[in-house]
């Protein structure tokens, strides 16, 4: 099924769309108008939600620091804990096997199906 998610930083176009449809991934091209870099669930390393531990570990401590504190925040990360499985949307990392990384936000159901497609 298709899932729409959107990317906040990393390697690919900011603050558009990406799609995920059963086990590939379209993330926006970082240097074209329009155009989407495709990647199969097997070109997935690391898909995972967002952590301020795993936003540094995975985009580094200058370039995501800022970028998951601002979207995270520690408010936005406490309610996130005290929600639990109540949440609509997640914010997660996703690292590809050519090194190219992500931090975006997708529905709770998108989500899923793109975990599911790591088994």
């Amino acid at each position: 099924m298709f899932g729409e998610f959107k990317v906040h930083a990393g390697d690919f176009a900011t603050n558009r769309k990406a799609q995920f449809l059963p086990n590939t991934f379209f993330m926006p091209k970082a240097d074209a108008i329009w155009g989407n870099e495709k990647y199969q669930s097997t070109d997935v390393e690391e898909l995972a939600p967002a952590s301020e531990e795993n936003v540094k570990r995975i985009g580094g401590t200058v370039g995501w620091g800022a970028a998951g504190a601002v979207i995270l925040g520690p408010v936005g990360l406490l309610a996130g804990l005290l929600a639990g499985g109540r949440k609509k949307e997640v914010t997660f990392i996703v690292k590809f096997t050519d090194g190219k990384k992500a931090l975006c936000t997708a529905d709770n159901k998108t989500f899923t199906k793109m975990q599911a497609s790591q088994f």
